[in-house]
C-alpha cells in the first residue's frame, strides 16, 4: 500500500511540475510558482530572500505539517520541507492552516491555525511556534493556543500579524464572516487591551469571509480579505483603505477574481513589496480549470499595481507569472 501511495505521489508531483513548466516564459516564474497543492500562501521578504509559507492543501486529517519555499528572484524556488509539524505541537491534531510569520530580533515567530474548532471548549485555535531561522525547525512557543475561543463570531483561523509604524504588533484573524484585531504583547505571549479595556475588537468590513491581510502604503492602511466560498467560482479578494489599523474599513471593491480562461475562484492571498524597485506582488491560490477537487489549489504570483489615487487596480491573473526580480 505504501509503495502504491509513494508511486502515486511521485506521479502527481511530476504532473504538476510539467504543468508549471508548460506555462513558463524565459525569465518568468510561471504559475503555479511551486509544484504541488498549496493554499493560503503567506508571501514575504526576509533578509535577502523571498519566502512563501503556505497551507498544505489536502483533507483536514492530512494537514499536520507545513512546508516553506524561498527564492532569490521570484522565479527559482527552493523547498524547505516540514518546517513545523504536529509532532512539535502536541495540541495540534489536524487542519493546520494559513501561516503568518514575523521576524523579531533574531527569532522567527510562526502563527498558525489548528484543529478547525467549531465551538468554545474544543482544543485548538491559533498557535505560535518559534525558530532561529525562517526555514525552522519550529517548536511550539506557548504549549497551548494563543487564541482558543470564538470572539465576536470569528472562528480562530486565518491569522495575520501586522507591525504598525510605532512598532506595535497586531493579530488580525477570523473566519465565518467575522474579523477581529488584537494588540499583541511584545513577547507574543498574549494581548494588551485597547484603551476601552477590550482585547478583541471586531473590524469586519462588508462581505468579509476570511483570509485577512494588511499593509501600509503612503501612510494609509490597506486591509484585504477573501469573499465567497473557498471551493467555489465566487471566491475572490477585496479591500478597503483606512487611516488606522482598527479602521473603520469601508469596502472599496474586488481586485482579484476568477478568469474563465485562466483559473477558477482565486483568493486567500498575501502581498510582497520589493522596496528597492517599489514593485508589489500578490501571492494567492487558485484552482486549475481542469480540476474539480476542493483541495486542488495552486500557489501563484502576479503583479499588483496602484492607480494615482492609491486605489488598487484589478489584478490580471496570468499563466506566465512574474519576471525575475532580485531584492
Amino acid at each position: 500500500m505504501m509503495k502504491k501511495y509513494a508511486a502515486l505521489l511521485a506521479a502527481t508531483t511530476l504532473a504538476l511540475t510539467l504543468h508549471a513548466q508548460e506555462t513558463k516564459l524565459p525569465g518568468h516564474a510561471g504559475n503555479p510558482v511551486i509544484p504541488g497543492w498549496y493554499a493560503d500562501p503567506e508571501g514575504m521578504v526576509l533578509g535577502k530572500k523571498y519566502w512563501i509559507f503556505p497551507t498544505f492543501s489536502a483533507p483536514y486529517e492530512q494537514q499536520v505539517f507545513f512546508d516553506a519555499f524561498s527564492s532569490d528572484d521570484l522565479v527559482h524556488w527552493k523547498k524547505h520541507p516540514r518546517i513545523l509539524d504536529s509532532a512539535a505541537v502536541k495540541w495540534a491534531k489536524r487542519a493546520m492552516w494559513a501561516p503568518a510569520v514575523v521576524q523579531k530580533g533574531k527569532q522567527y515567530f510562526f502563527f498558525f491555525g489548528a484543529n478547525d474548532i467549531q465551538h468554545n471548549g474544543e482544543r485548538g485555535g491559533i498557535g505560535v511556534a518559534v525558530a532561529d531561522k525562517p526555514e525552522g525547525p519550529y517548536r511550539d512557543y506557548l504549549g497551548k493556543p494563543l487564541v482558543d475561543s470564538i470572539f465576536h463570531g470569528a472562528q480562530p483561523i486565518d491569522q495575520y500579524v501586522f507591525r504598525d509604524k510605532d512598532g506595535a504588533y497586531y493579530l488580525i484573524y477570523g473566519g465565518w464572516g467575522h474579523c477581529n484585531i488584537a494588540r499583541l504583547k511584545d513577547d507574543f505571549t498574549g494581548f494588551i487591551p485597547f484603551a476601552d479595556g477590550t482585547v478583541f475588537r471586531e473590524i469586519t468590513p462588508e462581505k468579509y469571509v476570511e483570509g485577512p491581510t494588511m499593509f501600509m502604503k503612503n501612510g494609509k492602511y490597506y486591509f484585504m480579505w477573501s469573499e465567497g466560498g473557498w471551493t467555489g467560482p465566487d471566491y475572490c479578494v477585496a479591500y478597503a483603505i483606512a487611516d488606522s489599523p482598527v479602521g473603520p474599513f469601508k469596502r472599496i471593491g474586488k481586485i482579484l477574481e476568477q478568469d474563465e480562461t485562466i483559473a477558477r475562484g482565486a483568493g486567500h492571498h498575501s502581498v510582497i513589496h520589493n522596496a528597492k524597485h517599489d514593485q508589489w506582488f500578490i501571492v494567492y491560490h487558485r484552482p486549475p480549470l481542469d480540476k474539480k477537487g476542493a483541495n486542488e489549489r495552486e500557489t501563484c504570483i502576479d503583479k499588483m499595481e496602484f492607480n494615482a489615487d492609491g486605489t488598487i487596480r484589478p489584478v490580471v491573473m496570468t499563466k506566465e507569472g512574474v519576471a525575475a526580480l532580485k531584492l
